[in-house]
């Protein structure tokens, strides 16, 4: 589900913590070395996701954020911010001569250049996390 997130909303932020869980405490986040990759450009998105990117010829930026059922990708289209909510067991990572995250049906592919580079360790970071949830029983019980 992609959710407008250009302003606090709480039935929005409602949404997310039942979905995903609460944020990271703060020492859990000291822990993990963050909860949140840099920025890195898309390259392309599936057809239902087209209605969220710039139109002109300008980059599109997309970041990760980690949470403890699942991820959030931020995807800001001029001045407003949309935040796909994924949970760990729809969420599919692949990686070939683009870098894509797949859920739904809906994908996001980002460019492997220098930003990806710098996200390597996030995004291994976060292939652990999901094996970790999805590998205990109680996620699945509640």
């Amino acid at each position: 589900m992609i959710i407008n997130t250009t302003y606090t909303d709480k039935e929005a932020a409602r949404f997310i913590d039942t979905h995903l869980g609460e944020t990271f405490p703060l020492m859990k986040r000291i822990k993990l070395r963050g909860i949140g990759s840099k920025r890195m450009i898309i390259h392309d998105v599936s057809p239902n996701l087209k209605q969220y990117l710039n139109t002109v010829d300008d980059l599109n930026y997309g970041s990760i954020e980690l949470r403890p059922k699942g991820i959030l990708i931020h995807i800001h289209k001029k001045l407003n911010s949309f935040s796909w909510v994924i949970p760990y067991y729809k969420l599919h990572i692949y990686t070939s001569s683009f870098f894509s995250i797949h859920a739904d049906g809906k994908f996001v592919q980002f460019e492997k250049n220098k930003l990806y580079k710098e996200n390597k360790a996030f995004i291994e970071k976060m292939t652990l996390q999901k094996n970790e949830v999805l590998n205990t029983t109680d996620y699945y019980e509640g």
